[in-house]
């Protein structure tokens, strides 16, 4: 009976029709068209109308954070402040305050010591008294006063019997040559309408005053320089004398005005400081004052008091610190034969070996020009 039974299941399965096997070519087919089926059904999704409910925008707006109370804020301050669950004090606890406390000392401290030394270098290699290197225009410049309004140039513009017209002109002059009010040790005071305090006295410091001139700065010998090369760096330097009375009808000690009242006003000139420079290559180094626009008749004559030269005996000038009381010396220029009622431009120029006067793209290299105008 086992025998029969297994020689028929055996048949049946002789006679069961074997299913085909698939082959590569049909299943690489079948792949490519069910991708293509997918393509199409995503095509088909995104050309659907849009329903009523995609339309409603007011659904995809962020729904409004309900308000908080104050004594939720509080209460958020208060944990942000201290935390007694994490033990954080701002959301940081004790160690990562230390190690952050610690990193930002070291990084200033670092950055501190960096900076001094690149300063402790800097001033170990520069000399407080000459610079190391000079990129100034040695020609040296020119200026003048009275100057009230230096943004529209020079101008002179009064009527001699109108005071309010010209008393800024002479109050401009009178500040030029005027008494300085400095702080000085007791010890090197001297009572010149001083008033003493505790340690110190306030003196009323006239540079250009005859007085002071005299007791500190010595005659010198003019028409030469007045070199002190041989003198150690620091060591303070002589300077010499200019005196407010050399300058004339212009000093404003005779005439208060500087002669603006009468119609014959005056000008200072001053040449610019430059260290270590020397003016005209052993040549005075003159000033010559002509109209540059308008009727030389116009102008007339010119005075220069005390001269119209810059005298070398005032140079070379060796800077604040070792030319303490060094005093620039001035020329005045006064004009007495001006005629009424013109309005002239005079243009005033240093002459003289290295002198540049007539740069155009820096009007007071070497000389100064303004607007002059009298009336009556």
């Amino acid at each position: 009976m086992e025998a029969e039974n297994t020689s028929g299941r055996a048949e049946e399965l002789q006679l069961e029709p074997s299913a085909p096997k698939p082959r590569a070519g049909s299943m690489h087919k079948h792949h490519v068209l069910a991708e293509s089926l997918e393509v199409e059904q995503e095509g088909l999704v995104e050309h659907q109308p849009l329903e009523q409910d995609d339309l409603n925008f007011e659904r995809w707006k962020p729904k409004p954070k309900p308000k908080r109370t104050l004594h939720e804020k509080i209460d958020d301050l208060k944990t942000y402040l201290w935390n007694p669950e994490t033990k954080e004090f701002m959301g940081r606890s004790g160690k990562s305050w230390s190690l952050i406390l610690f990193f930002y000392s070291a990084l200033y401290i670092f950055l501190a010591a960096m900076f001094a030394g690149c300063m402790c270098c800097l001033m170990w290699s520069i000399s407080p008294y000459a610079p190391t290197y000079n990129d100034r225009v040695m020609p040296p410049g020119m200026t003048m006063s009275p100057h009230v309004d230096v943004v529209h140039g020079f101008e002179i513009h009064f009527n001699a019997s109108d005071r309010s017209s010209w008393k800024k002109y002479a109050k401009a002059l009178e500040s030029q040559l005027k008494c300085e009010c400095r702080l000085r040790a007791a010890s090197e005071c001297v009572l010149y309408n001083a008033q003493k305090l505790t340690d110190c006295v306030v003196i009323h410091d006239c540079a250009y005053d005859d007085t002071v001139q005299k007791r500190r700065n010595i005659e010198c010998k003019q028409g030469t320089y007045f070199m002190q090369d041989n003198l150690e760096e620091s060591a303070e330097r002589k300077a010499c004398q200019f005196k407010r009375s050399s300058l004339g009808p212009c000093s404003g000690m005779e005439q208060k005005d500087f002669g603006y009242a009468s119609g014959k006003p005056c000008i200072l000139l001053k040449m610019n400081r430059i260290l270590g420079y020397l003016p005209g290559q052993g040549t005075p180094v003159n000033v010559t004052c002509a109209v540059k626009k308008g009727m030389l008749e116009e102008l007339g004559e010119v005075e220069f008091y005390p001269k119209n030269i810059f005298d070398l005996m005032y140079y070379p000038y060796y800077g604040k610190l070792r030319h303490v009381n060094y005093t620039s010396p001035l020329v005045a220029v006064r004009f007495p034969n001006l005629q009424l009622g013109s309005y002239l431009h005079v243009q005033c120029k240093l002459n003289g070996k290295g002198i540049i006067n007539d740069s155009p793209t820096d009007r007071f290299l070497g000389s100064v020009s303004f607007n002059l105008q009298v009336g009556a």
